[in-house]
């Protein structure tokens, strides 16, 4: 297992990759960040409405989300890369991550959920299109239940009668979730189920 980050990419702290059989096993790859790092991270594990949820929203992660998101630091979607492995490759659902409407992908530089699949080795295919720039953050629950649909299916791609599974990085109202989830199934998906890396 090659050494390829020699610094915590959170706190620059050096990086003390031990390679053990426990590691060797139970990782894909060295270390991104360090023990003490890791540790600020609340492990959620909890499935809410057909979503798998890895970890719960703390200062912590809002502090990972700000600087990966919006300061477009993509390195940073390798921090969760070997747990998102471990959760998604045994899953035999074809994985569609929810895409980013063209002109915040023109602010962002790069879709966040597509580097996190890519980060852990995942494989997904775009069959969602955003239809609005309007982000849920800071909606009342009934305001971003009344939204009209958030997606239409990519008219180059076709839904097969197969099962699903939509990929996200925050779950919060759960609202974006069940309009993708209702776009594929409408447009004749055989089940839909997700998994996010937080719950906000």
């Amino acid at each position: 297992m090659k050494k390829e980050i020699y610094y915590c990419l959170l706190c620059e702290r050096e990086l003390q990759n031990i390679v053990t059989w426990q590691t060797l096993l139970e990782r894909n790859w060295p270390q991104t960040i360090c023990d003490k790092c890791a540790g600020k991270f609340e492990l959620n594990d909890n499935i809410e409405d057909s979503v798998q949820i890895l970890y719960s929203y703390n200062e912590a992660m809002k502090d990972y989300l700000h600087q990966y998101k919006f300061m477009h630091d993509v390195v940073l979607a390798k921090v969760f890369r070997n747990e998102i492995h471990l959760a998604l490759s045994h899953r035999t659902e074809t994985m569609v991550p929810i895409p980013m409407h063209p002109e915040k992908l023109r602010q962002r530089t790069f879709a966040h959920v597509d580097e996190l699949l890519n980060a852990a080795q995942i494989s997904y295919i775009h069959l969602l299109e955003k239809t609005t720039t309007d982000t849920q953050v800071g909606k009342s629950k009934e305001e971003r239940q009344r939204v009209a649909s958030l997606f239409q299916i990519d008219i180059n791609k076709q839904v097969e009668p197969k099962d699903y599974l939509i990929v996200d990085d925050i779950y919060t109202t759960g609202t974006t979730i069940k309009h993708a989830q209702q776009t594929l199934l409408d447009a004749g998906a055989k089940s839909v189920t997700a998994f996010v890396l937080i719950r906000g």
